[in-house]
């Protein structure tokens, strides 16, 4: 049976494959603030998390899930402990919730903006990722270009910051602020979800690894 994070790749895949090989798939689903605007499209909300601009938007995305997300779901949300017993459902409702929260400052700020459209699941990819550097704040990750391993919490620091700087730089193209916002909403839901699943605290257990 596949994983969670497995199956959201495998669907991710097949319909950002579908919408290559068809613009109009894409056109259809992508999240596009000035449509659900005039035409009320609510549903561009999640589908603009499951459609990609190409192979290595798609590539990078998805290999991101899975090196994280694969351990956040098997090792960390089934932590009953930390999530009671429904884990995995709380790590489902993570992953589709930050696809519509990732996107909500690009819908106020472009909503009347005709031209701003935008896709791929790199919002909830960010609240992943970072929902498993609160709770492993001491485990090595790697930094693209830059082959050594950094503990995650710097990890995550480095990447806030450079989302930040980007997203206010503004000019390549790229979601930075939907990043930044997945990210925040990862830490956010992460310390909520655990607190009210099981009263663990995520934050004194940040601090207690972090400055141990």
């Amino acid at each position: 049976m596949f994983s969670i994070t497995l199956s959201l790749i495998i669907i991710t895949a097949i319909i950002s494959f579908a919408g290559f090989s068809r613009p109009k798939i894409k056109e259809d689903l992508l999240f596009w603030p000035a449509e659900i605007v005039r035409r009320n499209q609510y549903y561009r909300f999640i589908t603009g998390g499951f459609v990609h601009g190409d192979l290595v938007h798609l590539a990078f995305n998805m290999i991101s899930l899975y090196s994280i997300g694969e351990f956040a779901e098997i090792r960390l949300f089934s932590n009953q402990q930390v999530f009671g017993e429904n884990g995995k459902l709380i790590y489902l409702f993570l992953y589709f919730s930050a696809i519509i929260v990732s996107v909500l400052p690009d819908y106020f700020k472009y909503r009347d903006t005709y031209v701003y459209r935008a896709l791929g699941a790199s919002g909830a990819v960010s609240a992943v990722v970072f929902a498993f550097i609160v709770l492993q704040p001491s485990m090595k990750l790697y930094l693209m270009f830059i082959p050594i391993p950094l503990p995650a919490y710097v990890f995550g620091l480095i990447y806030l910051l450079v989302s930040v700087y980007l997203s206010r730089k503004g000019n390549d193209n790229i979601g930075h602020q939907a990043h930044f916002t997945g990210a925040v909403y990862g830490i956010v839901f992460t310390i909520l979800a655990a607190r009210i699943a099981s009263g663990f605290d995520v934050v004194k257990h940040f601090m207690e690894v972090v400055f141990s």
